[in-house]
């Protein structure tokens, strides 16, 4: 099933220039064959260039690696990351074993304080080495290590085709990596869209009121204000959130903040934006921002947000929603499955419904984009079969990021882990596998295998359109995601071109690393005090002269000399 070249690597050490030839000879047809050939510890990162791609080694190679592995993650027969049947399965299948330097359960940041110990100590570091997007100066920190090598060259020579097409969906994922203009790790690519923002509202509060879905700002708080004091289920105004949002740490967040507010006035907070003469700027301090918080100052004195929205996080938002005493919640399109489908434990005819995300004045509205990545794979500067993790990930990406109808992956990855087959040889899945189901995704050397970006919300489309679900990701987003996530891709989809990406993915600037607790501090109060009518809205004005010149400016300069060093 795979597409792999067939190879043989040779050691070219104290042969004749004839036998070299000879060898050669042997191997033509092998193109991804490089010339030359070096040997020694102080060249072993060149050497792996020398290596062919192959579909299965024999004997075995090696791959090391150090886990940070989420509690959530469960075994079952006495398995361990370690040892599991993700990495049986890889001895056999390609001929590579999976060993694992150390592992840790990432509470706590446990993994990245490891990494730091192994680092700062010159204990041996990994193969490979797998880390997530959350922590940009752990990143920075490995990549500065002087432990892990270019890559580009590695993903340009072995990646496939259906590899470097995803990759290709948004070349920025390469910005935070890219140092000197060399890409020094590979990004972990992710479904695209999964947090953009859309609105989930009660669609039986609306239809018993005669109401249509807002498409305003304006229309929304006529339905708020409707939800509030003529509430159709008889709530008292006192017992109802009309809009369910919370910013106790952020206003930029995956559910229930009020980022796309600010979106109808021309910005995002708490992120870097494209500006209008093409150069980046903070979303915090652009001119809208004023609009929006005198918005959300009024809908606060209106009683249409929680009182306590400063001090909810996104799970708190949820809550009201839930309880059936919210009528409107931001979130992904991804909420009808969780946390909206057990609103009607509480209310049965609840009926929630995802509409598109209101307009501003001037017929703006805005969301923040989500990244197509979620982490990046660092390789060894003297790791000897660099290769055989792209032997490993091609066969991932053609074989199971989206396994087709026929396919030996198509109803399952693992008899008795993620499905099993009952008496009649009908595929089975969760509680019916005898010890219950695991998921195997997170045993992977790569966490979830391999995502291709578009392809989750390509498949969603066609079902929003009613196709039948053939391919097992088709099957899997029908009966295991809540029955309104299609139509509610559908309405992301909609609005496409809305998206604000955050376009400063580098690493902590200097000034940043001095200033930028104590601008986000400012930040977060002013936000506060304005929201909850302890300030003027035109108390922002102050604080974005403050930003400025107590580091913002600089960080900006900065931020913008990152950007035009790998702008594409």
């Amino acid at each position: 099933m795979t597409m792999f070249s067939a190879f043989k690597k040779q050691t070219l050490l104290a042969l004749s220039l004839i036998l070299v030839v000879t060898v050669l000879a042997a191997c033509s047809g092998n193109n991804n064959k490089s010339a030359g050939e070096t040997n020694g510890g102080s060249e072993a990162s060149a050497a792996p260039e020398q290596n062919v791609l192959k579909d299965k080694y024999d004997p075995p190679v090696t791959i090391t690696t150090a886990w940070g592995v989420d509690p959530a993650v469960t075994f079952k027969n006495g398995e361990t990351i370690e040892n599991n049947v993700a990495t049986r399965w890889a001895l056999e299948q390609f001929g590579i074993k999976i060993e694992s330097l150390w592992s840790v359960t990432d509470t706590n940041n446990a993994f990245a304080t490891k990494l730091r110990l192994a680092m700062s100590s010159g204990q041996k570091m990994p193969d490979v080495l797998v880390v997530g997007n959350n922590d940009k100066q752990l990143i920075t920190d490995l990549l500065d290590s002087g432990y892990f090598r270019e890559v580009g060259t590695l993903f340009d020579q072995y990646a496939n085709e259906t590899w470097k097409k995803a990759m290709e969906l948004d070349p920025t994922v390469w910005n935070p990596v890219t140092h000197d203009g060399e890409k020094m790790a590979i990004p972990v690519l992710d479904y695209a869209y999964n947090n953009d923002y859309i609105l989930w509202i009660r669609q039986d509060w609306l239809d018993k009121l005669n109401m249509k879905a807002p498409t305003t700002i304006e229309e929304l708080e006529q339905v708020m204000d409707a939800f509030k004091n003529n509430n159709p289920d008889g709530l008292s105004p006192d017992k109802v959130i009309p809009l369910s949002i919370g910013f106790k740490s952020s206003m930029n967040t995956w559910m229930g903040d009020p980022s796309w507010v600010f979106g109808a006035y021309g910005t995002i907070p708490q992120q870097w934006n494209v500006a209008a003469d093409g150069t980046l700027e903070y979303g915090s301090v652009n001119p809208g921002m004023k609009q929006g918080l005198a918005k959300l100052n009024e809908w606060y004195t209106k009683g249409y947000i929680p009182k306590e929205a400063a001090l909810w996080d996104e799970n708190k938002t949820a809550e009201p929603a839930v309880a059936g005493t919210a009528g409107i919640i931001p979130g992904p399109y991804w909420m009808s499955g969780w946390p909206l489908q057990d609103t009607v434990k509480n209310v049965p005819s609840a009926v929630w419904k995802p509409i598109a995300l209101p307009t501003g004045p001037d017929g703006k509205a805005g969301r923040h984009g989500t990244p197509f990545g979620n982490g990046y794979i660092l390789i060894n500067k003297d790791m000897e079969h660099p290769e055989a993790l792209f032997t490993y990930q091609n066969y991932m990406f053609d074989n199971i990021a989206n396994p087709q109808p026929g396919s030996q992956y198509d109803i399952g990855i693992f008899k008795g882990y993620d499905y099993d087959l009952d008496a009649n040889g009908n595929p089975v899945y969760l509680d019916d596998i005898p010890g219950g189901d695991v998921n195997v995704m997170r045993y992977f050397l790569v966490r979830d295998a391999a995502r291709i970006p578009d392809a989750q919300m390509k498949v969603l489309m066609d079902l929003a359109d009613g196709k039948t679900p053939e391919t097992r990701m088709e099957k899997d987003l029908v009966n295991n995601w809540g029955k309104e996530t299609p139509a509610a891709a559908k309405v992301v989809m909609a609005q496409a071109d809305i998206a604000y990406m955050n376009m400063f993915t580098g690493p902590t600037t200097e000034t940043m690393k001095t200033k930028m607790d104590y601008l986000n501090k400012i930040e977060l109060q002013t936000f506060n005090e304005i929201i909850y009518g302890q300030k003027s809205p035109d108390e922002f004005d102050s604080f974005a002269a403050t930003w400025k010149k107590s580091g913002g400016d600089q960080i900006t300069k900065e931020v913008n000399e990152w950007y035009a060093s790998v702008k594409q």
